[in-house]
Order: C-alpha cells, then structure tokens, then sequence
C-alpha cells in the first residue's frame, strides 16, 4: 500500500511511501487488542483507595448498652459499620492493578491497530518540519492544510519537538507523541492518525 507524503500547506511533495505490510497489513487480532488496551488501562489505576473498616475507627470500645431488655438490637461498639462515623464493610484497599502481556501479543496488538486504521484510510503522511516557537495557530492550519480532521487526531512524531508538543497542547483533540510512545490505546482512539515521514521506517525495524 503506497501512500503520499504531503507537505504542512498541504500540497503534494512528491514522495510516497510504501506501507510495510507487515506494520500496516496484517489481519488484525482483536483479542490482542482487547488484552492490550485492557492492559493499558489497568496500568493507569493507581490503586490507591483506601477506606477504614472498623478495627481502624478511633471510637469508644465501651459496650453501647445492656445485652438484653433494651428493647431493641444488641449493639457492642460504635465502631460498628451501622453507625455513622463507624467502619466500612468490604471498602476498597490499596492494591496494584499492573498485569503482564507477552512482548509478542502486545506488538501484535500495536500492529493489528495500525492495520486497522490503513484500512479506514485513516493515516495521513506528513514531511518531516519544524516549529520556531510554540504557535497553536500555526499547528491548527497545518492540520486544517492536511486535513487530518477535528476530532481526536493522533500524530506521530519520529522523536521529541517541543515546540510541536506545546503548539498542540491546548487542543483537546489533538496527542502529539513520539514512535517510541505509541500503544495499541492511543491509536484505537483516535480518528485520524497523522505520521510524520519516517516514522514507518522505526515501526518497520521493530518487527520480529
């Protein structure tokens, strides 16, 4: 699959790339997907929550009443979880979230992704560029010029620009990550993906 490389103003520069079939055109896994972004989102989940159960409560561990004729239920402690301020039954404790996926089925995930979006037609090349300043104006028009869209576009670069990365901060739509940050998530949410030139040929030397 061969595609062209389209300069920021949008014009045709000329050049194609050819897409690896073996990055852009494998019939995609979806159950490598689901144990990839499953994986991902697992990963994000600090696992912190923390609630008090009643061994924890700092009450009175005197008795709340005699154990018969009250007239009502027997109670032994306000540290009891029917009572307000007492402990929690079954609250969340920290824990870590963090599950392991082979190398190869996350790969294969991260591919079968980039294969699916060569099939919606879905990337966009760009050459390579550079930024003098943070403009966000500037980084709209560029992709306004391309025509990646207005929702949720990925672009990919093939290492770190900072001013790229500030120029699109502000645009909620818009991730702008380097080659070696992509994941199988990032790609599965967006739209549109625009990759820099030169990006293909790292995804391609990754493949074993």
């Amino acid at each position: 699959m061969k595609l062209s490389v389209l300069k920021i103003d949008g014009t045709d520069s000329g050049k194609q790339v050819e897409l690896d079939e073996r990055v852009f055109g494998i019939t995609p896994n979806d159950h490598a997907i689901y144990l990839d972004v499953v994986q991902y989102l697992a990963h994000q989940r600090q696992g912190t929550s923390k609630t008090k159960d009643r061994s924890e409560i700092a009450h009175s561990t005197k008795k709340l009443g005699r154990q018969k004729g009250g007239g009502g239920a027997r109670h032994g402690s306000l540290k009891a979880n029917i009572f307000v301020g007492g402990g929690r039954v079954f609250g969340p404790k920290p824990r870590i979230y963090r599950t392991k996926l082979n190398k190869k089925v996350k790969a294969l995930a991260r591919f079968s992704a980039l294969s699916y979006k060569a099939q919606e037609n879905a990337i966009t090349f760009v050459e390579p560029f550079t930024m003098e300043a943070p403009k966000t104006k500037e980084f709209i028009q560029i992709l306004a010029n391309i025509k990646a869209g207005d929702r949720k576009v990925l672009f990919v670069l093939p290492q770190n620009s900072t001013n790229i990365y500030l120029s699109s901060r502000n645009l909620p739509y818009v991730k702008v990550i380097t080659v070696d940050e992509i994941n199988t998530y990032t790609i599965m949410n967006a739209n549109s993906l625009v990759l820099v030139d030169g990006v293909q040929d790292i995804l391609s030397s990754r493949v074993r």
